[in-house]
């Protein structure tokens, strides 16, 4: 009950298993979304991060606004974040020409400035003291930079560094299990494993999502970004639906 108090304080989840299966779904279909507006539509990554920019902007105006924790609204918040941040991305690497070992390397410089400033005014970063205007700006900003940060990231080890796509999915996969391992078996700072793993969801989405997209003679899938993104979008829906089941339960078993 005292978690289920917390969260509607802080307006964001709890941080479960659930939680981040959610995320890597979203993750996902940012990439996807975001890759069927800009290529597949023809629209280009520049005008396409501008749609998304709005709509993340406009998520963001109303999850402020919001005096509890909303499920919905926070999911599509994320949402909007990760499909902004894979077109951006793509405008970073591609368009202004600076590759993807160049633009990770500036994006995660974005993140990491935007965690050191967001400590030096509140004293924290965690994930769980969400709880006012200047702490909701500072925590979708830096959730903004590192979807963006994701999206290069998976770009870069999939093309650049020559692993490919599965080969990108093993990597993130493994580097996500060693920050279980020391969640689990080690007293390292929880908020610094959170923030952690929620980069690099991100790039494991990204290669997850160009592995179904991508012509098979570039290692992929060659499924439609529009009905993978449509697949993914359900399970999102089903995951959220789940989570406030969860929630009740709890609520009703307190």
């Amino acid at each position: 009950m005292e978690n289920l108090k917390s969260e509607l304080i802080s307006k964001v989840p709890q941080v479960t298993l659930l939680f981040w299966i959610t995320k890597i779904f979203a993750t996902t279909f940012g990439e996807t979304a975001g890759d069927a507006v800009s290529m597949s539509m023809n629209l280009g990554y520049l005008v396409s991060t501008f749609i998304f920019a709005f709509i993340f902007i406009a998520f963001v105006f109303f999850q402020v606004k919001a005096k509890t924790y909303q499920p919905y609204l926070y999911w599509f918040t994320i949402i909007a974040s990760t499909t902004v941040g894979t077109t951006l991305a793509d405008f970073v690497d591609r368009s202004l020409g600076i590759g993807y070992l160049g633009g990770s390397t500036l994006l995660l410089s974005l993140v990491l400035i935007s965690l050191y400033s967001w400590y030096k005014v509140e004293g924290t970063i965690s994930p769980h003291s969400i709880d006012r205007p200047r702490t909701e700006l500072f925590y979708w900003l830096t959730i903004t930079f590192s979807q963006t940060l994701g999206t290069a990231l998976g770009d870069w080890s999939s093309d650049t560094a020559g692993l490919g796509y599965t080969g990108g999915i093993f990597l993130y996969v493994g580097l996500l299990a060693v920050i279980v391992a020391l969640y689990f078996w080690t007293k390292v700072s929880r908020t610094l494993l959170f923030w952690a793993a929620f980069v690099l969801t991100r790039p494991l989405g990204a290669v997850v999502g160009d592995f179904l997209d991508k012509p098979l003679d570039h290692g992929g899938l060659d499924l439609s970004r529009f009905a993978a993104s449509a697949v993914l979008l359900v399970a999102i829906l089903f995951c959220i639906f789940l989570s406030k089941k969860f929630n009740q339960a709890q609520i009703q078993h307190s």
